[in-house]
């Protein structure tokens, strides 16, 4: 028993054998003993509760009376015994040769013939016999749950006879397996106090959730109604409200979460004041103030905190649809996330377009412009009408500036994949006017305080001092009225442009063949005539090579169009550049135009012929307008009414801007050479020599708007007499005209009167006309 102990005491290493023990090595040393701690430990467990479940079954039998018990087990003995009998043989009707080899079998010892209820193993005689004393000492000294002593090394002595280590030893504490045991009997305590719930039928359960629901909503109103009523008393009840969002009762968790969300976005906007809350300084927090002003500060910071949490609410809501993540709790279902995130994204563009001008807009825009460019489709379109509101209601630019901006970093940074309508919301900018010239003295502010020398030069020591102090009202009352000078709306909005056109610039150099290329045009056409002088020729250039590449459809090459004229038209006046390219493409294809559904780019050709002829009209010659003239009327015979309308008025336009039109007018008139329609070439195509007989056949149209055009053009388009307009087409303008009898609603405007004609025998004047506006009918008959 000594040798046994001396084996198992541990002996305790020498501080040289220490030293040479690296680090690593310890502890790798002390994670082993610690994960077989552990591993005992856990097997401990499990046989602790195999033994609870067998306890817990055990009693939860139903005990059978004794003398029951042992009929049971007499019966039983009885009925085995009678087996056993019928099925043994008797053994006198056994051969002896058959005795003989039963009685070997039963000397031999085997899996067959020994008794299976007996657990000693086959071969324990082979075994040498063992004294009770060497099983004893086999035993362990002690449980293997025991928690190990751990030896920690302190600093050593030193002393005359050497280095003595000094060592202490400390007992691990399983925490782990302590607080296993407390739940598991707490989860047997709650098993056998449990008493099984009541079954509800539909009926109750739907009844049931109508209550609960009523008494949320209850709740919901009255702690809204007294934030409103007085906002500064009852300000902690934001906190009460908002702690709603995390309702979890699964059976209302989702309408109450929307119905809480759209009841602190109302509130927010009713309380919200109209000014930015900034931080207190650490200066300000020392100082004392009246009790008003405190009442105040405590209101703003408690407005802005839950404001705060509020919108982090909203986002994480988006967040965990768009990762498709449940909550630990998993009350709401997957499916409902769905609603929820459309709910906040609702919320989000409420405030975007309401508080402009409080705390985290900024962060809302970062929320919001992203959602512009999401897969659904609703998301989308709800951020980008929030963002188009947010343009239009925006005075100064500062709201326009930080949406921008953000989508100019959103577009770079998705590699220009994004959707076009995340650029077409540029069009909606209100930037009429920019900073061309950045003198110093243009963008000096008109109010100028005195600078130190010249109020010590000017000023006696009394007077600066009341001039300081009137200088620092003057600035504090222009930061309340929040009162920005136009240098500084021009300035913005100078800026805001920049990044729209750097944006712009952008995709015409390295995604020209993107999906969002017709937006970049129609967005430099509008804003073209802002573009600096400098990039003129360099964008004229690409917007040529553009066109001459042939892979943009008809209406994006009218863009680039429109882009070239515009630029032109502006500040491009300075400039000695010839179009005619331009005025060359749109004519050769204006016949793309007709009354499917290229119908309805009309409208562009119209502020393109607005733009080319109008507003350059002393840079066109009388041979283009000329052919331009002849082209617009063939062309108004087979387009939509509201497009011949329109048409017929530029025509009126140009009849009346450029001298000796009506040249096409009269037959009898004769020149050198023979018109070429065919002609790409508008200069060349001798449009003096042919007449405008379309005209003839407009007179007889069903639309009686286009009746009444053509009989005016017919008579030269006269602005005063019999022949003339009413001022109430006369003075709209063609695109104007074009939206007014547009057909989008299947119905005419005004209506068409159906007139069934007399049978006629007709003339050859007439038959002539009807094969020269229908050939193909003649030729069929």
């Amino acid at each position: 028993m000594n040798s046994t102990k001396r084996k198992n005491t541990k002996r305790v290493p020498s501080f040289r054998k220490l030293l040479r023990t690296s680090k690593i090595k310890l502890d790798n040393k002390l994670k082993n003993k610690q994960y077989k701690q552990q591993s005992a430990a856990k097997k401990y467990r499990k046989e602790q509760k195999k033994l609870r479940e067998a306890v817990r079954d055990a009693i939860s039998r139903k005990p059978f009376p004794l003398e029951e018990c042992k009929k049971r087990q007499v019966g039983k003995s009885e009925k085995r015994e009678e087996e056993e009998e019928e099925d043994a043989l008797p053994l006198d009707m056994m051969d002896e040769d058959d005795l003989k080899l039963m009685e070997d079998l039963a000397q031999k010892a085997s899996f067959l013939t020994r008794d299976l209820s007996s657990d000693e193993p086959v071969h324990v005689k082979k075994r040498k016999h063992e004294s009770v004393i060497d099983k004893y000492e086999k035993v362990p000294r002690r449980m293997q749950t025991e928690p190990e002593k751990e030896l920690i090394h302190l600093l050593p002595i030193k002393d005359k006879d050497g280095i003595i280590p000094q060592t202490m030893e400390k007992p691990v504490l399983d925490v782990a397996q302590n607080e296993e045991e407390d739940t598991e009997e707490m989860e047997e305590a709650e098993d056998f106090s449990e008493e099984p719930l009541p079954v509800l039928t539909p009926e109750e359960m739907a009844a049931q959730r109508r209550q609960k629901l009523q008494e949320r909503k209850m709740h919901i109103a009255a702690l809204a109604s007294a934030i409103l009523s007085e906002p500064d008393n009852n300000i902690k009840k934001l906190k009460e409200l908002r702690a709603m969002l995390m309702e979890q009762d699964p059976n209302v968790a989702v309408i109450v979460r929307k119905l809480v969300m759209v009841s602190l976005m109302e509130i927010f906007k009713d309380i919200a004041p109209s000014y930015k809350i900034r931080p207190l300084t650490e200066a300000e927090k020392a100082t004392k103030v009246k009790k008003e002003t405190q009442k105040l500060r405590e209101f703003e910071e408690g407005l802005v905190s839950q404001y705060k949490f509020y919108l982090e609410n909203l986002e994480q809501t988006i967040k965990d649809w768009k990762q498709r993540k449940l909550k630990k709790s998993n009350v709401i279902s997957l499916k409902a996330y769905k609603g929820l995130a459309e709910i906040a994204v609702k919320c989000l563009c409420e405030l975007l377009v309401a508080l402009p001008h409080f705390n985290f807009h900024n962060n809302i825009i970062v929320l919001i412009v992203p959602l512009m460019n999401d897969a659904s489709k609703m998301i989308s379109k709800l951020c980008f009408e929030a963002v188009k509101k947010l343009f239009k209601q925006d005075k100064l630019g500062y709201a326009s500036l930080g949406v921008v901006k953000v989508i100019s970093g959103l577009v770079r940074g998705r590699n220009y994949n994004v959707r076009p309508e995340v650029l077409k919301v540029f069009l909606h900018l209100r930037i009429k006017e920019v900073e061309l010239q950045k003198d110093s003295e243009d963008i000096a502010p008109k109010k100028k305080f005195m600078t130190y020398k010249e109020k010590r030069k000017n000023l006696s020591r009394m007077q600066r001092k009341w001039k300081k102090a009137e200088e620092k009202l003057e600035r504090e009352l222009l930061e309340a009225e929040a009162s920005e000078s136009k240098e500084k709306k021009l300035k913005l909005h100078t800026e805001t442009l920049n990044i729209v056109f750097v944006t712009y610039f952008r995709i015409l150099k390295k995604a020209q063949k993107s999906p969002l290329l017709p937006a970049v045009l129609e967005g430099l056409a509008k804003f073209a005539h802002l573009i600096n002088v400098e990039f003129f020729d360099d964008l004229l250039i690409v917007l040529h090579s553009l066109i001459a590449s042939g892979d943009l459809s008809y209406r994006e090459s009218l863009h680039c169009v429109l882009s070239a004229f515009h630029i032109l038209s502006g500040q491009g006046d300075v400039l000695n550049i010839d179009p005619m390219k331009f005025y060359t493409h749109l004519y050769k294809t204006l016949f793309s135009i007709h009354a499917g559904g290229t119908n309805d780019d009309t409208g562009i050709v119209l502020q393109c012929l607005d733009v080319m002829f109008a507003k350059r009209r002393k840079q066109v010659s009388q041979q283009r307008a000329l052919a331009f003239l002849k082209r617009l009327s063939t062309l108004a015979l087979h387009v939509l009414p509201n497009a011949t309308v329109s048409i017929l008025a530029t025509n009126r336009v140009l009849m009346q801007t450029f001298p000796k039109m009506d040249l096409l007018l009269d037959n009898e008139s004769q020149g050198s050479g023979v018109y070429l329609p065919e002609l790409e070439e508008p200069e060349h195509c001798n449009a003096q020599n042919t007449a405008l007989w379309e005209l003839h056949l407009l007179q007889r149209h069903y639309h009686p708007t286009v009746q009444k055009f053509a009989s005016h053009l017919i008579v030269g388009a006269p602005t005063e007499g019999s022949g003339a307009l009413s001022l109430d087409l006369s003075q709209r303008p063609a695109t104007e005209l074009f939206e007014a009898y547009s057909m989008t609603g299947m119905t005419f405007n005004p209506p068409v009167a159906s007139v069934t004609p007399r049978r006629k025998v007709p003339s050859r004047l007439s038959v002539d006309l009807v094969q020269i506006s229908c050939p193909f009918s003649v030729m069929m008959t």
